[in-house]
């Protein structure tokens, strides 16, 4: 019995803090004197549904590996992301910008839904938002896109923070 016992435990894994989705993998070529030199970039988001958000490039010879490194640097930037009405959405509308690219974020009504594409829903469900408009304007470029979702994730204030910025009561503000 004891045996049995030592070997269950070995084979636990140990549960993931953190769900993690490959957004978008691309082959990327460089040119050299013997020909062509082909090697990976993927780009994954990673988050824990309760407000925490992260994404990573990596870049490697090797997709797995691609995504090893991704997964390392998604971990280093992680952002907590206010969420609001019994934490199913954002507390008011903002906009995020990355180059050329922008992303329209607007709270939506409960039962609504996460309206949104590719890779703005990767990044929204990951952080646990359910109920969410979105709209992207100018660059669709996948990494663009992340970026500047990101970006109106980090400028995402809710009442009690503004009151604290402010010196003031929250019914002040309201």
């Amino acid at each position: 019995m004891e045996n049995n016992n030592r070997r269950s435990r070995r084979f636990e894994r140990p549960q993931k803090e953190f769900d993690e989705r490959v957004v978008v993998i691309n082959r990327i070529s460089k040119t050299v004197k013997g020909g062509r030199r082909m090697r990976f970039s993927a780009l994954v988001v990673i988050g824990d549904h309760k407000g925490q958000v992260g994404y990573g490039l990596g870049k490697a010879n090797e997709v797995p590996d691609a995504i090893k490194k991704a997964l390392e640097a998604a971990k280093k930037n992680l952002i907590r992301v206010p969420l609001v009405n019994g934490k199913k959405t954002i507390p008011h509308p903002v906009v995020g910008t990355y180059g050329a690219g922008e992303v329209m974020l607007r709270p939506a009504g409960e039962g609504t839904g996460v309206i949104a594409g590719g890779a703005v829903r990767a990044v929204l469900e990951l952080a646990g938002i359910e109920d969410v408009l979105s709209k992207c304007i100018g660059s669709r470029t996948p990494i663009n896109v992340v970026h500047a979702t990101m970006d109106a994730l980090k400028q995402l204030k809710t009442v009690n923070n503004v009151s604290r910025l402010r010196n003031k009561k929250v019914e002040e503000i309201r």
